[in-house]
């Protein structure tokens, strides 16, 4: 009983974590990386498609996008949709291949995108509080029924709290690692 409600928890934390991830990714450093075009969606036959359906991404150089759409006559759509993405891009078009240069990050822009940084981060940290809150109200449940003692309930509200500090300790070293990346210039 509290072997399911603490893997629950854990795969749930996880899963936090894997969202933390994504979400650190779509943040712009210095340098140039595919995923950073991930939330980019582009209106095509009249659906929203990610674009990374719909062409190759790479990268040319340290501060180079080269987007190689598979469908010619979509490419003004998904400059345009580049364009309209809050990450401040301009893309120039040659031919069937879009270039994205990444312009150098300032120091106000740095500072924004760390502030960004840590609210996706406090985020993730009330995600996964909300989640020990729900493990160890199940775990309060079963003591209640006298589906378990006191001691087990005990030991399992330790176990969820060890579980929490471990994923809070990995949020707050993904935080620390992005910081990092951000404020390298």
């Amino acid at each position: 009983m509290i072997n399911e409600i603490k893997d629950d928890a854990k795969e749930r934390m996880g899963k936090t974590i894997e969202s933390l991830t994504v979400a650190f990714n779509k943040i712009r450093t210095g340098r140039a990386h595919p995923s950073l075009l991930d939330g980019i969606k582009v209106s095509y036959y009249g659906s929203e498609t990610p674009l990374s359906q719909m062409a190759n991404i790479s990268v040319e150089d340290g501060r180079t996008l080269a987007v190689r759409v598979w469908e010619r006559q979509v490419v003004p759509d998904v400059e345009k949709a580049i364009m309209k993405s809050d990450l401040g891009l301009n893309p120039s078009t040659a031919g069937e291949v879009i270039r994205i240069p990444l312009p150098p990050l300032t120091e106000e822009t740095r500072k924004g995108y760390t502030r960004q940084a840590r609210q996706d981060a406090e985020n993730a940290r009330i995600a996964i509080r909300n989640i020990r809150r729900d493990a160890l109200a199940d775990i309060k449940e079963l003591e209640k029924e006298k589906m378990i003692s006191e001691d087990d309930e005990r030991r399992g509200q330790d176990d969820v709290q060890k579980l929490t500090d471990h994923f809070i300790a990995e949020v707050d070293k993904s935080l620390s690692v992005k910081e990092n990346d951000l404020m390298a210039i």
